[in-house]
């Protein structure tokens, strides 16, 4: 069941069984406020269950991208797509948020901007899998989400 979010106030809806649910609820609304401000798009998110062929995409994006699996269940998944982006964003239930921004077009003479970004919700510790990696996150203050934690890698290969 489809979940329209609400970005003025968080809700936990869909998040109940995740151990930051709070947090976690925050950073989708954060990101709901930051679709509605950038592109005037209601942002809004399906069970994970209604898309297992863009799960097994991003497990095969992760796996072959930068050798990452993670553990963690996958519940929900928001999609925005125009003309120019196409931009999933995954979110589970240990607190982390994965989204592959993947420019579909550049200006002239630039190549399209494609990059998976990682945000962590405040209360979950940093996945093993990217901490053996070598991640490194900045950090971001949010109304709704409190303290965003932060990283992304480019994407080397085509991938849409």
């Amino acid at each position: 069941m489809s979940y329209k979010v609400n970005f003025k106030e968080v809700e936990t809806v869909g998040f109940e069984s995740s151990p930051v649910v709070e947090a976690l609820a925050g950073l989708r609304a954060n990101e709901a406020r930051y679709f509605w401000n950038k592109y005037k798009f209601e942002y809004v998110t399906e069970p994970a269950s209604e898309h297992k062929e863009l799960a097994d995409w991003l497990k095969k994006l992760l796996k072959e991208e930068r050798d990452l699996e993670f553990s963690a269940q996958l519940l929900e998944v928001a999609i925005y797509e125009d003309d120019d982006v196409y931009w999933p964003e995954f979110y589970f239930e240990d607190g982390m948020v994965l989204n592959v921004l993947y420019e579909k077009t550049a200006p002239e003479g630039k190549k399209p901007k494609r990059a998976v970004g990682i945000k962590l919700s405040v209360g979950m510790d940093v996945p093993k899998e990217l901490e053996e990696k070598g991640f490194k996150f900045a950090r971001q203050r949010s109304k709704l989400a409190g303290e965003v934690r932060g990283s992304f890698f480019v994407l080397k290969q085509e991938w849409h």
